[in-house]
Order: C-alpha cells, then sequence, then structure tokens
C-alpha cells in the first residue's frame, strides 16, 4: 500500500511517499491512522491529520485497499 504525504507528514516520515507492506493487514482508514501513530509518534503531535482515499476525504470506518490512492492532508494555514 503506497501513502502520499504532504507538509509536514513528509518531514516526520523523511519521504513524499510511504510504502506499507501488505502483511500489516490494514483494511480501514482508522487501522492505517493508528499504524501510522505507533511508527511515527510525531504525527500524533499534529492539530489535525486528515486522510484522503482516491481523492475524497475518508471517515476512519471507510475501508481501504492496496489498489487505492491514500494521502495524509496535514493541517494547513492560510495566509
Amino acid at each position: 500500500m503506497n501513502v502520499l504525504l504532504f507538509g509536514i507528514t513528509r518531514e516526520i516520515v523523511g519521504s513524499d511517499t510511504l510504502y506499507i507492506a501488505t502483511d500489516e493487514k490494514i483494511q480501514t482508514v482508522a487501522q492505517l491512522k493508528s499504524f501510522l501513530a505507533e511508527k511515527y509518534p510525531q504525527l500524533n503531535k499534529l492539530s489535525s491529520l486528515a486522510i484522503a482515499v482516491n481523492s475524497k476525504y475518508a471517515k476512519p470506518e471507510d475501508k481501504i485497499t492496496i489498489d487505492d490512492e491514500i494521502a495524509l492532508i496535514p493541517p494547513v494555514s492560510g495566509g
């Protein structure tokens, strides 16, 4: 499963994409968030962290598969 990273999430992980092996058995957005929070604790410090699946904001209960386009959307500020 490939995850696209933007903004501060890219800095935290150290790359603009993250590969998660299928043996992690991540099937929902909530499971993905939990996995990422454990692997990258600094993500927990963000004021918000949205996940988009196939270019749409996803809810925690939404299912994800290896074929989905997944992106982490960090908090943004305007100005």
